[in-house]
């Protein structure tokens, strides 16, 4: 069994309208996040959700505002070299961080678990 190593989680969560120079804002971290070299990111959109203005966020027939959140997780120091970038890159929504124990899994092709 691997050892649990330390890691920070990010989460960012806001709507698939926000954006940064002119593209989706999910995009915008994603690609930020790998010219950083962060460990992993994963977006996902959520069915419906409200944030501190109670205003609900799903789909609609003429507009999209789904929830979005975008989970990365790295060292602590590469978070914290990472947070002051998506902070400028948002202009509204929540970030969230946690402290989690992470194991790195990586099987040869064809290794057999016992």
């Amino acid at each position: 069994m691997q050892p649990y190593q330390p890691a920070k989680l990010l989460r960012l969560h806001f709507t698939e309208r926000d954006r940064h120079q002119g593209k989706p804002l999910h995009e915008a971290v994603i690609e930020k996040c790998r010219e950083l070299k962060i460990a992993g990111a994963t977006v996902f959109r959520g069915l419906e959700g409200y944030g501190d203005t109670a205003e609900i966020h799903r789909s609609h027939i003429v507009r999209h505002d789904l929830p979005i959140v975008v989970q990365i997780v790295d060292s602590a120091e590469n978070i914290q070299r990472l947070l002051p970038i998506v902070e400028g890159m948002m202009d509204k929504g929540l970030i969230a961080i946690s402290d989690v124990s992470v194991i790195r899994i990586q099987k040869t092709k064809g290794a057999q678990s016992v």
